[in-house]
């Protein structure tokens, strides 16, 4: 029996991509990933997701990353169908693992509307895969755990990356929460005038900034 994880990080960034992983792992060795510690990324340290990584990748038959650009973000948000391009993304996952049993975090409330949307995207030799769509499914089920973990690593990789180009400046963990990002952001938009592509302009804090900075202007003439 093959099962798949699937889960994502930085949706609610305002900086960066979000990241969806897939693992897909024998079902005897799920206790392996108990055993070595594998959890919901957000209860673990930084130090403790980088080195389960590695052991992650080791246990599962394989896995599955994509990244979804900022851009792709926006246009799907002005439109108002986020979910559905994480659906798609997270069926393409699942058509690549080809398991057994999939199990699912969702992003939408209604679980039934997005299993049906995950099912619309399968390939037709991979219709036969059992989904499991669920609330919460990075503390309830621990391949989504093991994905959960892969997929934020990457994603933290993502924003380092992003750092080194600001060596003089934190720009904090991409999130509108943080208030280094924010400020960030808002110097940014000072100095040049406008974003770079790794910023969502979609995203409300960062529709804010723009409009005062619009408002602003108007105002001086």
């Amino acid at each position: 029996m093959l099962l798949c994880g699937v889960d994502e990080a930085g949706r609610g960034s305002v900086i960066g991509p979000l990241v969806v992983a897939g693992i897909m792992i024998k079902k005897s060795k799920t206790r392996n990933l108990d055993e070595i510690g594998v959890r919901d990324s957000k209860k673990l340290t930084r130090k403790k997701r980088n080195a389960l990584f590695y052991e992650i990748l080791d246990i599962a038959e394989f896995t599955c990353v994509y990244k979804i650009g900022p851009k792709e973000i926006d246009e799907s948000v002005l439109r108002n169908n986020l979910n559905k391009l994480e659906g798609r993304v997270m069926a393409n996952i699942i058509n690549h693992l080809e398991g057994d049993i999939a199990y699912i975090d969702s992003c939408d409330v209604n679980i039934e509307r997005y299993t049906m949307l995950l099912r619309s995207h399968l390939n037709p030799y991979n219709s036969n895969v059992k989904i499991f769509a669920m609330h919460k499914a990075d503390i309830l089920n621990i391949a989504v755990s093991a994905a959960s973990i892969i997929a934020k690593v990457i994603r933290d990789k993502e924003i380092e990356n992003l750092q080194e180009q600001f060596r003089n400046i934190n720009i904090g963990s991409g999130y509108p929460a943080d208030r280094r990002t924010m400020e960030f952001i808002n110097n940014l938009l000072q100095e040049k005038n406008n974003f770079p592509d790794f910023i969502r302009r979609s995203w409300s804090p960062v529709k804010n900034i723009l409009e005062k900075k619009q408002k602003k202007i108007y105002d001086f003439f």
